[in-house]
């Protein structure tokens, strides 16, 4: 009995004293098993970048934009329009376009289809591609008189009051006519550089004609 009893004692000193690392391994175990089993943390995810699809649709539309003053700089009417935002454009097809300079000149552009850039200062006209300027009275009472341009493509710039053409393009200014395999018009300048194949037709004022 005494064998037994000492034997008994014994195994619990033993393990008396391996129950400290028993109780480590069994809460390193179980931190294991915890790590193993939570959930993982959401990975930082990298934006993917913008593709060339149209993001909104817009029908029967019109698009208004002001000058910092409240007056009205440009309206852009279409039938259909489509914006990318990769590049920021919008895609219009029956475009059609009105814009008035700080001293109120009118310009209107149409075209089968037109790219405009977000804010409305830029705007690309394909096919049948038309922009005119009407005629106008400047600050000093010179009169300047309504310019048409023709062409399969025209870029207006209505900050800068430009339109240029890689592409031939029909020149209108009062009667006179002019052709040219490219244009570039500067509004400010008041000179037009047609470059290639370049025609023109002068038609002689009802003044120039009037005998003295």
């Amino acid at each position: 009995m005494r064998r037994a009893w000492n034997l008994t004692r014994d195994v619990l000193d033993r393990t008396t004293i391996y129950l400290p690392i028993i109780l480590m391994a069994g809460v390193a175990l179980g931190t294991y098993w915890l790590v193993r089993n939570a959930p993982k943390l959401l990975e930082p995810t990298v934006k993917a970048a913008p593709t060339h699809e149209p993001d909104y649709f817009m029908r029967d539309f019109v698009i208004k934009n002001f000058l910092p003053n409240g007056d009205l700089r440009s309206e852009l009417h279409g039938v259909e329009g489509r914006h990318y935002p990769d590049t920021d454009t919008i895609e219009v097809d029956q475009v059609r376009m009105r814009s008035i300079s700080p001293e109120g000149l009118v310009t209107r552009s149409s075209a089968n289809r037109g790219l405009s850039n977000s804010d409305g200062s830029e705007i690309q006209l394909f096919g049948n591609a038309i922009v005119i300027r009407d005629p106008a009275v400047s600050a000093s009472g010179k009169a300047t008189p309504r310019l048409e341009f023709r062409g399969e493509f025209l870029h207006a710039f209505l900050d800068t009051e430009k339109v240029q053409s890689n592409k031939p393009v029909t020149l209108i200014r009062g009667s006179d006519q002019f052709t040219g395999d490219s244009l570039d018009y500067d509004n400010l300048s008041g000179v037009a550089n047609l470059t290639g194949r370049v025609r023109g037709v002068l038609v002689p004022s009802a003044a120039a004609g009037k005998p003295r």
